[in-house]
């Protein structure tokens, strides 16, 4: 599965799933006694179903219009793009056999697989990598990811199987960018893609291919026998849409899905016992990702920078980390993962003092008169939170923040939203004064899609409406070098100015917590996770649960 690791920075719902890329050096943890020697018995075979667990339904199944990962984790199985990144986070071909770069780094020349068929039996061709470019700069293309596209100059197909892009200018994430998912070109040319049948019918050059989907019920993938890298071992993949942890943990118990993302809580204390133990294995690692408060930065509440600055001092991220994560976590102080080189541990970080809190905002005009609550101009400084259902984890950050911001005269509600209502009638209108939500980020640094004034527009990921033109050109910089230590400089001070704007405060990076049945095999931990070989999972002959018709 391609999903997080096609540099996509996608709003998450949840911790990502055992079948995401994304962590370093996971750990597996109560292994399954019959997991650590296979017996003879146990060689990989085809058949049987895994059932997962997701909160939030799919929104889209075309990628060129999601930005959730609810749906990425389904259209990753069902698309591809021309590179991925493989267990040690360097990038191979996928739909490209191989790729030569330029001596100026200007000029890309991919020549793709020859053995790949659409889903339908069409052969893939350079004409569908095109077809998806074009589509991606389109202006009428509602997409969160035309930043890379838009830096092409020129597209040429050589022949069938090869093509050249040429940059006017070095630009670091241009490979990694056409990790993106390429789309079928005899389906979509000529159409409006917003009104697509593949929004809910996907054909893709993936592993597995759409069966079904029943709105907020289920998606049904099948495994699609003519995949260029191998039929999958897994015959049917379901996702179960149980919009809260707790049942999911039920139904686990119960066998009724074998996959989901533990809660703290659920790791550490219900879990331990010698019937899950020998029934699954658990595995811990950093997430490639962090939970936020972000301020929609065009409510007057929010505009001035001191305010937010003593929101952060307000909030005493270290309990949030302790009481809701149970220590499986850290505060977070930046957009990038701790234990990466991208990370800048020598930012402002706004540690708790709600003494200074108070000073802060009394100096940005806002004063208690003797009721407890901060007011300016009259107005009092209350503002409601909105974060999706099923987040447990942010539902009880939320509580603590509202605890913690009353103690300085803010008056703070909080009300939690069903995924697919929070994105279409919130996030994406804009209709929110403060969200609490998770970013899942890629493996390289380039963040302007969230983060360059630009990307505003619905659909895109700057929904807070950031604005700084040093920032802009700060992501410019960084990605138009290659040399890691003199993109880093770039990112260092990037890093530095949104810790001073703090139009977030950045809250946690959590342990993802993915729990598996154990009768599915060929999990091999590495350092991006657990997933990126999903199509070498198996189930033995003898431990198959399920049996699955053509």
């Amino acid at each position: 599965m391609t999903n997080l690791t096609r540099f996509l920075a996608v709003l998450s719902i949840i911790v990502p799933l055992a079948a995401c890329g994304g962590g370093s050096n996971p750990s597996v943890e109560k292994q399954a006694s019959g997991q650590a020697v296979p017996q003879k018995d146990d060689k990989p075979a085809y058949g049987d179903m895994i059932i997962r667990g997701s909160i939030g339904d799919a929104s889209v199944l075309l990628p060129v219009l999601a930005s959730d990962s609810g749906s990425f984790d389904i259209t990753g199985l069902i698309y591809n793009g021309l590179v991925k990144y493989d267990k040690n986070i360097r990038l191979t071909g996928e739909l490209a056999e191989k790729w030569e770069i330029s001596e100026d780094n200007l000029k890309i020349r991919f020549f793709l697989k020859k053995n790949v068929l659409w889903q339908d039996g069409t052969p893939f061709t350079a004409k569908d990598v095109e077809f998806t470019y074009k589509l991606y700069v389109d202006p009428k293309t509602p997409t969160a990811y035309a930043t890379d596209f838009l830096k092409v100059k020129d597209f040429r197909i050589l022949d069938d199987y090869t093509l050249e892009v040429t940059y006017d200018k070095p630009y670091a994430p241009a490979l990694g960018s056409w990790g993106q998912a390429v789309h079928p070109r005899h389906l979509l040319e000529g159409q409006e893609v917003t009104q697509s049948p593949l929004q809910r019918n996907p054909i893709g050059t993936g592993p597995y291919r759409f069966k079904e989907w029943k709105t907020s019920e289920k998606i049904e993938l099948n495994s699609y026998h003519q995949y260029f890298e191998g039929r999958p071992y897994i015959d049917r993949v379901l996702t179960r849409v149980i919009p809260d942890l707790a049942t999911q943990f039920l139904e686990l118990k119960a066998g009724r899905i074998d996959q989901m993302g533990l809660t703290p809580l659920q790791y550490t204390r219900q879990v331990n016992t010698k019937w899950f133990e020998e029934s699954f294995k658990k595995y811990k690692y950093l997430a490639f990702g962090y939970t936020y408060l972000g301020y929609n930065l065009q409510d007057w509440k929010f505009k001035d920078k001191k305010v937010r600055q003593a929101l952060t001092l307000a909030i005493n991220r270290e309990s949030i980390v302790q009481g809701v994560l149970l220590g499986l976590g850290q505060v977070a102080y930046s957009p990038y993962k701790p234990d990466t080189m991208w990370y800048n541990p020598n930012v402002k970080k706004f540690q708790y003092n709600p003494d200074l809190a108070k000073q802060m905002l009394a100096e940005a005009g806002w004063k208690d008169d003797g009721d407890g609550v901060l007011k300016k101009d009259g107005k009092p400084f209350e503002f409601t939170i909105i974060t999706n259902q099923g987040n447990d984890l942010r539902k009880n950050a939320a509580t603590i923040i509202q605890s913690d911001l009353k103690k300085v005269g803010i008056d703070v509600k909080i009300r939690v939203i069903e995924w697919a209502a929070f994105l279409k009638n919130f996030i994406n209108k804009r209709n929110f004064e403060a969200c609490l939500l998770g970013w899942g980020i890629g493996i390289d640094p380039n963040q302007i899609d969230i983060w360059n004034s630009k990307k505003t527009g619905e659909r895109e990921l700057n929904f807070i409406t950031y604005q700084n033109p040093e920032v802009d050109e700060l992501l410019d910089l960084g990605a138009s070098v290659y040399e890691p230590e003199e993109r880093k400089k770039y990112y260092d001070k990037f890093q530095e100015i949104i810790a001073e704007d703090q139009p977030y405060t950045f809250l946690y990076v959590q342990d993802t917590l993915p729990i598996i049945s154990s009768r599915f095999y060929g999990i091999v931990p590495a350092p991006i996770g657990i997933g990126y070989d999903f199509i070498k999972w198996y189930v033995p002959k003898h431990l198959q649960k399920y049996h699955i018709e053509p």
